[in-house]
């Protein structure tokens, strides 16, 4: 089979902040090692943007204020369970399928789905489902017939699994003769290596998915291609090339070519992959390996290239974190005058706390830090092993609020041991700091039996249960686990909404809209008159869904 021609693609749903990177990256390292590549990035497509609007709509006529929390967070969740059930349900399974709706929103957002307003309701999640697959399909079908690859791949995430696999059984029932090949981010999580998901996935999807990658692409989807791997295999990991990784010196700029630009508000970079630090709840580690940087200028000779060729004044970096680099980063933007902004993750190391440091970042353009904040619990930071005091968020916050940099804080709502009390000294915090804060994305605790950097204590310390009863397992494929320990389901799920309450309560908004986003920058600019430009400024006539 010829492995020469290769289209690789992104499936929605995918948060439209930026071009895809990894298909990408892989674009430019296969080119240079002599493929023909092509993307395309079905995950721009409008008429699947509106549908899911449609989809939240519904939801939020089901879904009183008090109990929606996070209500884009939780209801993406509940998508992925719906278009995977909507894929896998059958005639004699129909009565099954209704029940799992119900049995889903129950779970997610503690709501009565027997009202007969909201039987009604149901119906249409169910034809916005089939209009999703019907326009997927139709614009899927076209691009490979245009194309007419050897291989089609798709980067997989958790929110777009059933669309992936969607696209690949629609791809190899009209083209058996092409390969298809699946990789991406859900192989950190819910298709973890020796996951109990696995398995099953393996044995469900083999008539349609070919060949599985897992982990950093670049080395091992080449090798795979040149032949110089196992034939006989049908995953491969790390682990078939000696865990070797990416000598970020020598690897090429992302190539974006070919993909709507215009779709997404900023434009893509990286720094490095994996992360020095073991935060518990995270995959970084396990997923990427050792942790690897490269170097200012190199950087900074990135981002000119792609602003040159592709246009774009805001950046957003992918690293896990931007703290072993943006000192050295900024030295190396701050002379070149490249009228650019970036944004990135950022831990709340001392030096954060420092305005001098602050100060220097955002003269070379660093516009918004993206803090994992967690908990404002002491107790809990300990727990994630995040190894940072209260204090250092406090001075690390205020420290970037009063350098002019809007400051995106994250929430983990839930974590395993977490109190009542525990909770309370997050809201606290929160109050205390609500001046500081830019916006805030709060979301409940994920557990996965394999990935994680604790899964493995986890499941040994507290034992695991199915969140769905097994009667749904065959539907949805992937199953979910939680651990049979505190906080409840319930009682993450009532903090979340407590959370929701307190954002509205002090101001501090979650944006998921233009008219959000504008507001969230009105009230920034009101409060730290040093900030950069609005969002909406920084666009270059792309635009916001």
């Amino acid at each position: 089979m010829s492995k020469e021609k290769l289209l690789l693609s992104l499936v929605p749903f995918w948060s439209p902040l930026n071009p895809p990177l990894g298909i990408s990256l892989l674009k430019s390292f296969l080119t240079r090692n002599g493929f023909h590549v092509e993307t395309h990035d079905f995950n721009t497509m409008d008429e699947l943007w509106e549908i899911l609007d449609r989809y939240f709509n519904i939801l939020s006529k089901m879904v009183p204020v008090h109990k929606r929390g996070n209500f884009h967070m939780v209801g993406f969740d509940v998508l992925s369970n719906l278009l995977m059930a909507y894929l896998h349900k059958t005639s004699r399974q129909e009565k099954e399928y209704r029940e799992l709706i119900n049995v889903l929103l129950q779970k997610n957002y503690y709501i009565d789905t027997e009202g007969q307003g909201n039987k009604s309701l149901v119906e249409e999640i169910d034809r916005v489902l089939e209009e999703f697959y019907t326009n997927l399909e139709k614009a899927l079908i076209k691009v490979v017939e245009r194309v007419k690859p050897d291989i089609f791949g798709i980067s997989v995430f958790s929110p777009s699994l059933a669309p992936g696999l969607f696209a690949f059984h629609e791809v190899k029932a009209r083209f058996p003769d092409v390969e298809t090949i699946m990789g991406g981010g859900v192989f950190a999580d819910h298709l973890a290596l020796d996951s109990p998901n696995l398995e099953v996935f393996l044995e469900k999807t083999r008539a349609y998915i070919d060949t599985i990658i897992v982990g950093e692409g670049e080395l091992l989807l080449t090798k795979y291609l040149l032949n110089e791997l196992s034939p006989r295999k049908r995953v491969y990991s790390l682990e078939d090339i000696h865990r070797e990784t990416l000598d970020l010196a020598q690897a090429p700029v992302p190539d974006f070519s070919g993909l709507n630009l215009a779709a997404y508000s900023q434009m893509a970079a990286y720094a490095s992959r994996s992360c020095p630090f073991q935060c518990g709840f995270c995959s970084e580690t396990v997923q990427w390996g050792k942790f690897r940087k490269k170097t200012g200028e190199q950087i900074a000779d990135e981002i000119a290239t792609i602003k040159n060729q592709y246009g774009g004044k805001l950046f957003m970096f992918g690293d896990s974190l931007v703290n072993q680099v943006i000192t050295d980063l900024s030295h190396h933007l701050i002379p070149r005058g490249l009228d650019i902004y970036w944004d990135g993750y950022l831990r709340t190391d001392p030096e954060v706390g420092d305005l001098q440091n602050t100060n220097l970042w955002r003269k070379g353009g660093f516009y918004r830090a993206r803090l994992g904040v967690e908990s404002g619990s002491q107790n809990v930071l300990q727990r994630m092993n995040k190894k940072m005091s209260l204090q250092q968020i406090k001075d690390a916050v205020s420290s970037l609020a009063n350098a002019g940099i809007k400051t995106t804080t994250y929430w983990v709502i839930g974590y395993p041991g977490e109190t009542e009390d525990d909770f309370r000294q997050t809201l606290e915090l929160f109050t205390e700091l609500k001046n500081d804060i830019y916006e805030a994305d709060w979301h409940p605790f994920y557990f996965f039996p394999k990935g994680q950097v604790r899964s493995t204590q986890w499941v040994k310390d507290h034992g695991i249960e199915l969140l769905y009863p097994e009667e749904f397992n065959e539907l949805l494929m992937t199953q979910t686990w939680e651990l049979r320990t505190n906080p409840t389901k319930e009682e993450i799920n009532d903090r979340m909404n407590r959370f929701g309450e307190e954002c509205r309560k002090v101001g501090i908004p979650n944006p998921y809209s233009m008219m959000e986003i504008y507001q969230a920058d009105k009230r920034w600019k009101e409060l730290h008159p040093n900030c950069g430009p609005p969002l909406l400024e920084l666009h270059n006539n792309h635009h916001l869904r």
